[in-house]
Formats: structure tokens, sequence, C-alpha cells
């Protein structure tokens, strides 16, 4: 089975492509979600443990958190600890399902691929990406943040032209859906030859 990790900085495409590659039959790992799914179950009696008064009904409230450990690394660090093994364990589990239902390939849809190392524990790294005005234009469309907030996160992320030249594969969403559709057709047939790279 080989193991491609999707990334691709805010407002790419890179939800639309990997509603893609699960359009086209392979499963795909949603990095986001999980931790999504983590915060309204299983993370939520540590995380109130930790950082009594961020959840309610059993679920974490993602704003008090946020408020809590955004400028307290020490915080963030103590977050990961909690959150990171019970990633790790739904991930396991989501590679043994895959394995049992014989996928050929399965995608890691990763934000942050490149800033954790991720791409070490991958097969070959997928890039979405497209001109910083669409970028800019698509993220400012959605009306849940302004320029400065957009610029903030941008500069927190591996810019674009590096992430394009550690890619195996670009996928370029400029264009509407039916190229990406056959970007991704070629990069399965392609990915199935590679040697298995990840340590």
């Amino acid at each position: 089975m080989r193991i491609l990790g999707l990334t691709g900085s805010i407002g790419m495409g890179k939800s639309t492509t990997a509603k893609l590659f699960a359009e086209a039959g392979v499963p795909v790992y949603d990095a986001d979600a999980a931790v999504h799914q983590l915060y309204e179950g299983e993370a939520a009696p540590a995380i109130e443990a930790a950082f009594p008064g961020t959840t309610a009904n059993g679920k974490v409230d993602r704003q008090k958190l946020s408020a809590r450990v955004v400028h307290d690394p020490a915080a963030i660090k103590q977050l990961e600890q909690i959150v990171h093994p019970m990633l790790g364990a739904s991930r396991r589990k989501f590679f043994a399902d895959a394995e049992a239902a014989n996928a050929p390939v399965v995608v890691l849809d990763i934000p942050l691929l490149f800033e954790t190392g991720g791409e070490k524990r991958v097969d070959a790294v997928v890039v979405v990406s497209t001109s910083p005005e669409l970028q800019r234009e698509r993220v400012l469309a959605r009306g849940t943040m302004d320029e400065a907030k957009l610029d903030a996160i941008i500069a927190k992320q591996t810019p674009d032209a590096e992430k394009r030249k550690r890619a195996d594969f670009v996928v370029d969403t400029s264009h509407g859906l039916e190229p990406v559709r056959a970007q991704i057709k070629d990069i399965l047939a392609e990915v199935v030859k590679m040697p298995q790279r990840r340590s």
C-alpha cells in the first residue's frame, strides 16, 4: 500500500482535492476532521482536566481552548501530549481498515505536513496549489476572516513555492474540477509504480 501525503496552504483547494481522491475510490484520512472528532468525544475529559472551563456538554469549545493555549508554548505542548497519542491510534485504525480492504493507495490529508516533518511518513507528497490572487480571493470569500488574519496564517505556513519544490506531484486547482480529476488519475497511476519511501 502506498501512502500519499496531501497538503497545501489555506485557500489552495486541498479539501476539494481530498474529496476528489475519495470520489476516485481512495481512502482519505483527514487529520483536521480526526481532531474535531476527538474534541467532540474521547479527548474532551482529558482536555477539561488539563484546561478547566474549555469544554461544554462533553465537547471541547475550540475558541475557549484556543484562547487558553495560543500564546503559551507549554500549554500547546501539554495539549499535544493529550491529543497526539489519540490521533496516532485513529490513524493506525485507518491504515488497518485500508489494508483489510486491499486499498493500493491511501491519502493522508495533513495541512501542516512539511511543518511537522510528516513527509518522512509518506511515500509521496501531493501539494495543492493555485495563484496567490485566487488563494486570497477564495479565503476572503468565505467571510470567516479578514486580510490581516489571512496574512498571519500564510506567514506561519511553509511558503507555497517551497512546498511545490518539495512535492512529488503538484495539483493546480486554478482551472476547475475536471483538470484536477485528470491529475488525480495520473497521480494514482504513477504512485503505485513508485518505491515505498517512508521511514
